[in-house]
């Protein structure tokens, strides 16, 4: 009954012939495929392996020259700043409402009108709103000029 192991080995030999013929196909398309790539986009990768080099190269140098420990100089003691608070009176002489005041405060820690408004969970349109009548109320035309007028009028810390 050599028959059936025969057939069964035949069967095995055409299985494997099979995979490798596909495996082989498959690697030539892949890397074909890579070749296309590599020449289709050549310029880009040149161009990111020329900018990891000079990043890498930049990086180098700069530890070399640098050094790796920082150096101090001289430490400075400084004394804790009073914080003054707004002067109310001249806050109400100028008519400037709590909400405008708030607003001119968030705007002298240099806070955008997105952040600001994100803050006080308004609009940027409120906060531009706001802004504006700060500006006219104070005389200023940008925002440090409002900021530093602010302080000069006691308004701000």
């Amino acid at each position: 009954m050599a028959g059936p192991s025969l057939k069964l080995d035949l069967m095995k030999r055409h299985v494997l012939i099979y995979g490798l013929i596909g495996g082989i196909l498959i690697t030539v398309l892949k890397w074909t495929e890579y070749r296309f790539l590599v020449i289709e986009h050549s310029v880009e990768i040149y161009g990111a392996l020329t900018g990891a080099a000079f990043a890498a190269l930049g990086i180098w140098l700069g530890v070399r020259l640098t050094g790796r420990q920082p150096r101090v100089v001289r430490e400075v003691p400084v004394a804790a700043a009073e914080r003054s608070l707004p002067n109310g009176r001249k806050q109400v002489d100028r008519g400037i409402t709590r909400r405008e005041l708030e607003i001119l405060e968030l705007m002298a820690l240099g806070m955008s009108n997105r952040e600001i408004a994100g803050k006080l969970c308004v609009s940027e349109n409120t906060v531009k709103t706001h802004s504006s009548r700060v500006f006219d109320k104070l005389g200023a035309k940008r925002r440090t000029q409002a900021v530093q007028l602010g302080r000069e009028f006691g308004l701000l810390p």
